[in-house]
């Protein structure tokens, strides 16, 4: 058991870091939050500020839960949610493979993170040493991280209206 929780602790932390980075790039790197807002707007997103505050802070806080192991099935909920919303606003369009921007990265992620809400976060997580890894992993956890699904497709039916090819 060792070695899988070692496994899960290595793949929690790069993932989990990967996402942090990504929601803190939103708020302290090049456009900032307007130039985010901006983003999501030009997408087709209404209320840019806000989402561009809901992406950030959801893969921040995600992110660095999910590296820690606290609350892991949540923070993967909001994983396989953000990575959702970006496949089917982004890179869907774009096909399978990175190079052309495709889902290809994306559906790894969204993978990831339903794995490891299904696993749970393993022995070396706060999870486990607040003793309730056990409660949110297995069945539960996959239930959990679908939940992040479910969120992704309330705010793609509230908030996103898709740009119109003649509308670019």
């Amino acid at each position: 058991m060792e070695a899988f929780d070692t496994a899960l602790l290595i793949l929690r932390i790069v993932a989990g870091l990967t996402l942090a980075a990504h929601g803190l790039n939103k708020i302290f790197g090049g456009g900032k939050i307007p130039g985010t807002a901006g983003w999501f707007e030009s997408i087709g997103f209404r209320h840019g500020t806000l989402q561009a505050w809901f992406a950030a802070c959801t893969e921040t806080g995600a992110g660095f839960l999910l590296a820690v192991g606290l609350l892991t099935s949540l923070a993967s909920a909001g994983f396989v949610g953000v990575m959702l919303v970006a496949i089917v606003t982004v890179h869907w369009k774009n096909g399978f493979f990175i190079l052309k921007e495709g889902i290809e990265y994306t559906l790894i992620l969204v993978a990831i993170g339903l794995a490891i809400a299904t696993l749970g976060p393993g022995q070396y997580s706060i999870d486990h040493a607040v003793d309730i890894a056990d409660n949110l992993d297995g069945w539960t956890g996959f239930a959990i991280g679908v939940g992040g699904a479910a969120v992704a497709v309330a705010q793609l039916a509230i908030f996103w209206r898709p740009v119109k090819s003649s509308e670019i």
